[in-house]
């Protein structure tokens, strides 16, 4: 494993650009690909369980020789795709006050749209939040959804925050992103459900669908109203008066499970 003691040194400055969210430059990726760096021991562990080896790996020299988890972590990867580096390396490249010693530098996963959704799936509107948008993946893939459809507006679903809220999510998931809703509900060969306050029905009293399509919108400003035309039914979550609206990712938690409930109960 080769060792990276400077800040010059061109891999790392790369590396740094990529933590910092900024794209790459000709001269470091001629391809049409994507780039992004993902940190953490948990999330290096789930893209190398799902998806298969990085394109690169740093590590903390230092907490490498201690770290007994981060070892076998390096020793699961050919050794020509990994660096070790000085801490106060590791620490520049970190989004997060305590690093865990560890960064993969990978390809981000483009999937095609297909012409046909016929599975169930997440629409997501807007969605702005990034701790929002990553649970709301998380969510999802914990009810056992495996597709994701993001708007225009929505956060980034590969910036470092997004990431670290999902939790592995994103390598279990096909996320389509920038994706405009109105032309995809032209595919759509399953009911579109929307989470709506009026003209809705209570979701506990309503039989979901099998597989659709739970439409979900903006923090503040909800659905779409142009969407929300097209959706085939609306639900909405019976809570006590006088308190606010649920939070999107909790509202999808709670519809994303009942239709789960449902399925199991069926």
């Amino acid at each position: 494993m080769k060792h990276i003691s400077s800040r010059d040194n061109p891999a790392y400055k790369r590396v740094l650009r990529l933590a910092g969210g900024k794209r790459e430059t000709q001269a470091e990726n001629s391809h049409a690909d994507h780039h992004v760096v993902l940190e953490g021991v948990h999330l290096c562990q789930a893209w190398l369980q799902h998806i298969g080896s990085p394109e690169l790996a740093l590590f903390d020299a230092q907490r490498l020789e201690h770290s007994a988890e981060l070892g076998a972590l390096a020793r699961a990867l050919d050794a020509g795709l990994c660096l070790s580096c000085e801490p106060r390396l590791m620490k520049g490249l970190s989004q997060v006050e305590h690093g865990q010693g560890v960064c993969f530098v990978v390809a981000i996963p483009t999937p095609p749209l297909p012409a046909s959704i016929d599975h169930n799936c997440l629409w997501l509107d807007r969605v702005q939040d990034p701790g929002n948008a990553g649970t709301l993946l998380r969510t999802a893939a914990a009810a056992g959804i495996k597709h994701a459809y993001l708007s225009p507006g929505c956060a980034s679903a590969w910036s470092g925050k997004v990431l670290r809220s999902a939790q592995g999510a994103h390598f279990v998931m096909a996320i389509h992103e920038h994706v405009d809703l109105l032309s995809a509900h032209g595919r759509l060969a399953v009911p579109l459900v929307a989470t709506a306050l009026e003209d809705a029905a209570a979701l506990y009293e309503t039989k979901l669908p099998p597989a659709c399509a739970w439409l979900l919108g903006n923090e503040g400003q909800g659905v779409d109203p142009a969407l929300l035309a097209l959706a085939d039914e609306r639900v909405f979550i019976p809570q006590a008066e006088d308190v606010e609206s649920l939070n999107v990712a909790v509202a999808a938690g709670i519809c994303l499970f009942e239709q789960r409930r449902q399925q199991h109960a069926s």
